[in-house]
Order: C-alpha cells, then structure tokens, then sequence
C-alpha cells in the first residue's frame, strides 16, 4: 500500500494534508483498496463545522457502506464535486484525485496529534 509522506493520518484510515492554512482530506489507498470499487460518495455541504471524529462522509462501494470520519476540527471550505460523477477516482487516485474536502482547521494541534506516515505504515501492518 502506497503511503504518502507529505501528510498524517488516522487510525480508521483517513489522510489530512495541510497547505495555505487548509486541511484536504480524504481516505487511504488501504481504506480504498479494502472498500474494493467505490460507487458513491456522500459529502457534507460546503461551509459545514464538523468536530474531530465526526462522520465526514459516506462511501458505497460494491462491498459495504462506510462512515469518514473528521480527523480535525474544522469548517468545510471545498467539496470535490468530481467525485459525484466519478467516485471511481478515490480507487484510482486516493491522494490526489480523490480527495474528499477542504478544512479550515479551529485548531492546529490536532493535526499535530494525527499519526505521522511511518506510524501509519506500521498500524496498516497490523491491521
């Protein structure tokens, strides 16, 4: 599994990346690969306040249903509204293309406590 190491992550396998005092998120290339083929996604609407451990959004795949959950606190700044008309690009592309939302961060700490990228290669180890 690819793991990035320009940005954090959590234990239930979302990313954060920050850059220009925003937050973009979305899931892992473990999340995505585990889901198998992605055929929707549910984001919230732009301008919403979501709590760390929030449920972000919703992915249906070919297997099961699943919650994102916020990995910070935050407002949502930007959607990705590609993702309407092809959730396929969270399977083919998860850090780039695929990304969920933008967050403007209430607190900045809380990315500082997200799991660094070693810490997360060794977590989907043992998963």
């Amino acid at each position: 599994m690819h793991v990035p190491d320009d940005r954090r992550f959590t234990e239930d396998h979302e990313w954060a990346q920050r850059a220009n005092g925003l937050v973009r998120v979305g899931i892992t290339d473990y999340a995505q690969d585990a889901l198998g083929d992605i055929v929707f996604v549910d984001l919230p609407e732009q301008g919403r306040s979501v709590t760390k451990g929030d449920t972000l959004a919703e992915v249906e795949s070919t297997k099961s249903v699943a919650e994102v959950y916020a990995p910070l606190s935050g407002t949502v700044t930007a959607v990705n509204a590609e993702l309407a008309e092809h959730p396929e690009l969270v399977n083919n592309s998860p850090y780039d293309e695929g990304w969920f939302v933008d967050l403007e961060p209430t607190d900045d700490g809380e990315y500082e406590g997200l799991l660094e990228p070693q810490t997360y290669r060794v977590h989907t180890e043992n998963d």
